[in-house]
C-alpha cells in the first residue's frame, strides 16, 4: 500500500453530482466513475447541452490525448495510490448500514457546496473526466519537496504550527522518521504554471513535459473558464491530506516518505469551526500511518473495507494519543476532542467500499479511547512503544466498531 488518503474527498466525480449536471441518458452511469471510452465520451459531447466553447475545448483535449488515455490515467492512479473518495457513492454492503448511526456532517455539507452555482457545470464535468481535479495532488506527491520556503494554508497561516508539530512527532514516536517530509498541496499555483501542469500530464498520459504544453494550456483554460473554480484556488483542488511511502514497495519510484497537507482541507476545517486544533489532528493522523508503515501494521486478514477501517481508526488513535500525551502536544482533552471531530467529520458509511474509513461515530470513539489511554496512564511521562499501543488498539477494536444504532 503506497498511499493512504485520510479525508480525502477527491471530489472529482462528486463534483458532477454537486452541481446537478443534466447528462444524456446514455451517460447516466458515468457520473460515479471516470471510466469513459473516447467513443462514448465523444457521443456525450455531441449530444449534451454544453456551451459551444466548452464543447470545442473538450473536443480539442480529447483529440490531443492518446487513444488509451483512460487506461493510462487508471494505471497512474494505481501506481501512485490515487483513490477516489467513497463519499459521493455510498452503497449498501454486507455490513448492514441500518445498524450504524451515520449522520451527515458539517464538513461534508461544506464540501458539497464548493461547486454550487457553477455557471458552466459541463466544464466541471469534463475536468473531472480528464482527472483535472487530481492534478495538484499528483504535483505535490511526485514533484513536491520539503523546503524552508514552503507555506501551509492559503496565506501560510499554518506554516509554523505544522512544521513545529512535525518535529515533535518525529521525537515522540519510536520509528525511523528522519526521512519523512512535510509537503504542501496548493491549487492555484499549479494552474498558474503551464510547465507544472504539463509535467503532471506527462505522468498521467505519457510523453515529455514539453510535448504536453499545448494540452496544459487547454486544461488551464478549462479551469479558468468556470468562475467558481477560481483559477484552481477553489478548495476542491486541494481538499486532501495523506501519507505516502514506498516502504516494501517492489517497484519504488524514488518518491520520499511524506505527508502532504492540502490547503482545501485546512480551509474546510476552519469553515466548520475546527481550524484551531484540527490541522494538528490531521497531521498527527497521517504520521500515524507512517508508524504503521514502519511497523508493518497494514497487514490484516480482514476483508478490504474492514481492513481499511482498521488502519484508519488505528491512525486516529495514534494521532490522538500523541496530541493528548504529556510529552506530545499535551492538549486539553475536552478541547482536543472537540477538534477531534475532524475525524468524525470525515467518517463515511461506505461499508463495502475498499476505502471505508469508519463511520463518524467510530472515528470519534477511536480518538476518545486513545485520549483515555494517555490521560489514565499511571506514569504520565512514559510513552508507550508504538507496537504496544497497537496491541492495545487491536484488543479494543471490536468494541469501537460494534453497531451503535439504538
Amino acid at each position: 500500500m503506497k498511499k493512504t488518503l485520510s479525508m480525502a474527498v477527491s471530489l472529482a466525480i462528486a463534483a458532477t453530482c454537486a452541481v446537478g449536471v443534466a447528462l444524456p441518458a446514455h451517460a447516466a452511469d458515468t457520473t460515479g466513475a471516470t471510466t469513459l471510452s473516447g467513443e462514448s465520451l465523444q457521443s456525450l459531447i455531441d449530444t449534451s447541452a454544453m456551451s459551444p466553447r466548452t464543447k470545442a475545448l473538450a473536443e480539442k483535449i480529447l483529440a490531443k490525448l492518446p487513444a488509451d488515455w483512460q487506461s493510462r490515467a487508471d494505471a497512474a492512479a494505481a501506481k501512485y495510490g490515487i483513490d477516489d473518495s467513497p463519499w459521493s457513492d455510498l452503497r449498501d454492503s454486507v455490513i448492514n448500514p441500518d445498524d450504524y448511526q451515520c449522520p451527515s456532517t458539517e464538513l461534508k455539507t461544506w464540501a458539497r457546496s464548493l461547486l454550487m452555482g457553477a455557471e458552466d457545470p459541463f466544464a466541471i464535468f469534463m475536468l473531472s473526466i480528464f482527472d483535472g481535479f487530481n492534478l495538484p495532488t499528483y504535483d505535490a506527491l511526485i514533484f513536491g519537496a520539503e523546503s524552508s520556503s514552503n507555506k501551509f494554508g492559503v496565506n501560510g497561516e499554518y506554516t509554523q504550527s505544522l512544521n513545529s508539530e512535525m518535529k515533535n512527532l518525529k521525537r515522540f514516536w519510536d520509528i525511523d522518521s528522519a526521512d519523512i517530509e512535510l509537503i504542501p498541496l496548493h491549487g492555484a499555483d499549479v494552474f498558474s504554471s503551464r510547465e507544472r501542469v504539463a509535467r503532471t500530464l506527462s505522468v498521467l498520459y505519457g510523453g515529455t513535459p514539453e510535448s504536453q504544453l499545448d494540452l496544459a494550456d487547454m486544461f488551464i483554460e478549462l479551469v479558468t473558464m468556470e468562475p467558481i473554480l477560481k483559477g484552481g484556488a477553489n478548495p476542491i483542488f486541494s481538499f486532501n491530506a495523506f501519507a505516502y511511502t514506498e516502504e516494501r514497495e517492489p517497484a519504488p519510484t524514488g518518491i520520499s516518505d511524506r505527508i502532504v497537507m492540502g490547503d482545501g482541507i485546512l480551509q474546510g476545517m476552519t469553515a466548520v469551526g475546527l481550524g484551531d486544533v484540527a490541522p494538528k489532528a490531521i497531521q498527527a493522523h497521517e504520521f500515524g500511518h507512517h508508524v504503521q508503515y514502519e511497523n508493518d501494521l497494514f497487514v490484516s486478514d480482514l476483508p478490504r473495507p474492514e481492513a481499511t477501517r482498521r488502519t484508519e481508526l488505528m491512525a486516529d488513535a495514534f494521532g490522538t494519543y500523541y496530541l493528548t500525551h504529556a510529552r506530545g502536544e499535551a492538549l486539553n482533552t475536552k478541547r482536543l476532542l472537540g477538534s477531534e471531530q475532524s475525524f468524525y467529520e470525515v467518517g463515511d458509511c461506505g461499508f463495502d467500499n475498499p476505502g471505508h474509513h469508519g463511520t463518524p461515530n467510530q472515528r470519534l470513539a477511536a480518538s476518545t479511547w486513545a485520549a483515555g489511554v494517555a490521560n489514565n496512564a499511571a506514569d504520565q511521562g512514559h510513552i508507550l512503544p508504538s507496537l504496544t499501543f497497537a496491541e492495545k488498539f487491536e484488543a479494543k477494536l471490536p468494541d469501537l466498531v460494534k453497531p451503535d444504532a439504538g
